[in-house]
C-alpha cells in the first residue's frame, strides 16, 4: 500500500504543486490549508508522514507539531520553512519535527527526505507494500547494546535496571548510537540524522549533547559507553 502524506500549506500554488508532485511520485496525499485542518485530519485519519508549513494562519506548523507530540503521536514530521536562521530551525526541531526543507526547495529534496523518514519508521517507500504483522511484544521491539535497553516506540531507555530520563534530542542521539554499536559515526552524519543539517565545524552543539548523555549514562565504576574519536566523531561501545 502506498504511504500516506498529510500536507498542510497555506500557499495555494505551493500546496497544489506539491500535492500533484507527491501523487505522481506514488504517495496518497491529503492536502489542507491550515493548522486547524491539519490537526483534524491527523486525528481523523492518521497519516504515515506529515509535511507542515511553518508559517500558517491561526495554528502554525510549530503548534501543530507540539500538539501532536504532546498527545504522544510519533508520526514523522517534515517542516517546510522560509526561515533560514539557525535559531528558527532549532525551534522547529525542538517542537518535535524530524526534518526540515527550506523554501524555495527542490521537490526531489522533499522526496529524498520523506523516503529517509519513512525508512526510519519502517513505513516503506511510496511503492513498497507495508507488511501486515502482529504488534511486536515489548521485548521484541527493544534495542539492546552495551548494557543499554531502549524502547523506541515507548521512548524509554535503561542502563541496567536504571531508567534514564532523556530529552527528545538526547533519546534520538542515543538511539542512533545504539543502532550503530561499535561503528564510528562522524559529526556530519550525526548532525544530518538528528538535526537535519550541519551546524558547521565551529559548532559545539553535538559535543554539548554528548556531554548531557554521558552524565546521564555513566555510573560510578562502570565503563564509559560513548567514546570520542578525535577529528571524526563518536562511537558507542563498552570497553
Amino acid at each position: 500500500m502506498a504511504a500516506t502524506v498529510l500536507l498542510a500549506e497555506d500557499d495555494r500554488a505551493i500546496r497544489h504543486a506539491l500535492e500533484r508532485a507527491l501523487t505522481l511520485e506514488g504517495y496518497r496525499v491529503t492536502a489542507v490549508a491550515d493548522g486547524v485542518e491539519a490537526l483534524a485530519s491527523a486525528h481523523r485519519t492518521p497519516p504515515d508522514v506529515l509535511v507542515l508549513d511553518v508559517m500558517m494562519p491561526g495554528i502554525d506548523g510549530l503548534q501543530v507539531c507540539r500538539v501532536l507530540r504532546a498527545e504522544g503521536d510519533r508520526t514523522p514530521i517534515l517542516m517546510l520553512t522560509a526561515l533560514v536562521e539557525t535559531q528558527d530551525r532549532i525551534a522547529g526541531l525542538d517542537a518535535g519535527a524530524d526534518d526540515y526543507v527550506v523554501k524555495p526547495f527542490d521537490v526531489e529534496e522533499v522526496f529524498a527526505r520523506l523516503r529517509a523518514l519513512l525508512r526510519r519508521t519502517g513505513n516503506g517507500t511510496p511503492t513498497e507494500p507495508r507488511e501486515v504483522a502482529e504488534r511486536p511484544s515489548p521485548a521484541e521491539r527493544q534495542l539492546t547494546a552495551a548494557g543499554l535497553r531502549m524502547d523506541p516506540q515507548a521512548r524509554r531507555a535503561w542502563r541496567g535496571d536504571r531508567e534514564l530520563e532523556l530529552t527528545r534530542t538526547e533519546f534520538e542521539l542515543l538511539e542512533l548510537l545504539v543502532r550503530n554499536e561499535g561503528i564510528v559515526l562522524d559529526h556530519s552524519m550525526i548532525y544530518d540524522r538528528i538535526w537535519g543539517y550541519d551546524f558547521g565545524p565551529g559548532s559545539k552543539n553535538l559535543a554539548v549533547y554528548v556531554g548531557y548523555l554521558r552524565r546521564k549514562l555513566d555510573d560510578p565504576g562502570a565503563p564509559q559507553l560513548i567514546h570520542t574519536v578525535r577529528g571524526v566523531g563518536y562511537v558507542l561501545r563498552e570497553d
